[in-house]
């Protein structure tokens, strides 16, 4: 697949550089931040048609929380997929902030990871999130395996479970707070 191809040539130049950069060189932090926001730039255009004006902000307002979150990457994952973790927040931050809820839901379905991260091996994947999902209580647990891995929406989920909507929706909030704090080492 080509987006697979240019996913790893994309990963293969910037984790060098990124490495670096997490030791304090300036240069290689300087062309790593310039080759992210040019992926971002296109990634973004794609997802944000209807927003071309807003387009460069998002692309700064994401290289600033990579600075500011710099010390939560991960030296054993890519630092691609750490990059569309963030993009993926200040995205749906975006679509919050403009109150438009419907665009929100077509523009996360539409995205294609490959574009910009490399996918990480399903079975080491699939492990960490077992692991870390037991450390939930059930029924935030049950909310995030529902909605969040297996894609259902929160009504399917609801129904699913018998439990209400906005049940559903604050495990889920809540589960994934944990997790973060988690996955942050609080």
């Amino acid at each position: 697949m080509a987006g697979d191809a240019a996913g790893n040539d994309f990963e293969s130049g910037l984790k060098p550089l990124w490495v670096r950069a997490q030791t304090g060189d300036e240069a290689a932090y300087r062309e790593s931040l310039e080759r992210i926001a040019a992926r971002l730039r296109g990634y973004l255009r794609r997802r944000m048609q209807g927003a071309p004006d807003d387009v460069e902000d998002l692309v700064q307002e994401i290289l600033l929380a990579l600075h500011l979150q710099r010390g939560t990457w991960d030296p054993a994952l890519p630092v691609s997929a750490w990059v569309l973790a963030i993009t993926r927040h200040k995205l749906v931050d975006l679509w919050r902030r403009r109150g438009r809820r419907e665009a929100l839901n077509g523009v996360l379905e539409e995205v294609d990871e490959s574009l910009l991260a490399v996918a990480p091996d399903a079975g080491e994947a699939r492990r960490d999130l077992d692991r870390l999902l037991l450390e939930l209580p059930e029924a935030q647990r049950q909310a995030i395996l529902l909605t969040k891995v297996e894609g259902l929406s929160v009504s399917e989920a609801s129904r699913r479970t018998g439990v209400s909507e906005s049940a559903i929706k604050v495990q889920v909030h809540r589960g994934l707070r944990r997790l973060a704090a988690f996955v942050k080492g609080g």
